[in-house]
């Protein structure tokens, strides 16, 4: 047992690798809060989360004068206790996503230092389910790209092995999607699973259309078809479809995934850890998930989430969407269309701390030392 002594918190500003577009939004820059916790043995452990381009200088503020400072002194193994400490001292602005982000770049760093301390990589410690998990694209399915260029994308990924790709939706006529998705679906076949994502943007009337759309097409899931405040018309919408409707990006407390569960409003729970508030509560939600039959598939940060989906037992795919790569050594270790989490003590997330430097935003870093 150790003491934390040291704390450094930076962040870093990320332009995608490619153009990303959906039906409401550009994700046009990842803001990634990053947290280096040192105990009094001289132990380390490096955590993250993100914003899709604002809020990260409030988040880094959040940290900086709120909860890092009471973060030394404390037993770094103690990671339960000091995660509701910290959630109760921001009571007043959570569940929310600023608070949430903040929570996930300190709680991944204290899991980082657990498992480094143990010898064991994350997915072990955390439960240690299976050894590796399929994966899907979404890469290949922005709202901007052409019919051609998806079928390319879809093709070339089922070749790799993958399980399946994700197409945005939300164009303004129904008959646009339809198109689009058929000549995917024509193209990769029917075993092939096909996803699709709104981000929120319908009404339950459209939202419904666009089920029976795509129910004839043979979507496997319906991500995010209407603002996620609205659980009443998810549950609704769940009763209606045929097609099965995943949430979970937009949730930001296990309180708010019960809500969803025990109304029904869900089939697939996308708990983020960048977007939950960490580690500690993306496995309680996923447990809470195992617990009623409902299978997880994370949103995005692969290159952490890989991990986690092999440490339960109820995930189902992992979502490729490379973020990391400028400011990292590692990649995700894909075998015949398989990711396989990291053995390395730890996250398994090598970083370049050459590069990160050089990305670090000017006036969003600090050092906190008991």
């Amino acid at each position: 047992m150790a003491r934390i002594t040291h704390v450094e918190v930076k962040m870093v500003d990320l332009v995608p690798l490619v153009k990303r577009t959906d039906a409401v939004q550009s994700f046009v820059s990842q803001e990634t809060p990053l947290v280096t916790i040192t105990d009094s043995g001289g132990a380390t452990g490096t955590g993250y989360s993100y914003t899709i381009g604002t809020g990260g200088p409030a988040v880094i503020s959040l940290l900086t004068q709120t909860l890092v400072p009471r973060l030394l002194g404390r037993e770094a193994e103690e990671i339960e206790a000091i995660w509701r400490d910290l959630l109760f001292v921001t009571h007043a602005t959570a569940a929310g996503a600023l608070t949430s982000i903040a929570l996930a770049a300190i709680d991944t760093a204290l899991w980082d230092l657990r498992c480094k301390k143990a010898g064991l990589p994350l997915w072990r410690m955390a439960g240690g389910a299976k050894p590796s998990i399929p994966l899907y694209s979404t890469e290949g399915g922005w709202a901007h790209i052409e019919t051609p260029a998806l079928v390319q994308d879809a093709l070339a990924v089922k070749v790799q092995g993958f399980a399946g790709s994700k197409v945005k939706v939300g164009k303004p006529a129904l008959h646009e999607d339809r198109r689009r998705l058929s000549a995917v679906r024509d193209a990769v076949g029917p075993d092939y699973r096909l996803m699709v994502d709104a981000n929120q943007a319908f009404h339950h009337q459209e939202a419904l259309l666009r089920a029976r759309m795509l129910a004839e097409v043979g979507i496997t899931w319906f991500e995010e078809p209407m603002p996620a405040d609205d659980l009443t018309g998810h549950a609704r919408l769940a009763e209606q479809s045929a097609v099965p409707i995943a949430v979970g990006e937009s949730l930001y407390s296990p309180g708010q995934f019960a809500d969803y569960l025990r109304a029904g409003a869900c089939s697939i729970v996308q708990v983020d850890a960048g977007r939950v508030g960490g580690i500690t509560p993306w496995l309680k939600v996923a447990h809470m998930a195992e617990a009623m039959n409902v299978a997880v598939c994370q949103h995005i940060l692969m290159e952490l989430h890989v991990s986690l989906v092999c440490a339960v037992p109820n995930s189902w795919m992992l979502e490729y969407i490379s973020q990391l790569d400028p400011i990292t050594t590692s990649r995700l270790d894909i075998r015949d269309g398989l990711a396989h989490p990291p053995e390395t003590p730890g996250l398994g997330i090598g970083w370049d701390h050459a590069a990160i430097a050089c990305a670090t935003v000017a006036g969003n870093q600090s050092e906190h030392r008991q």
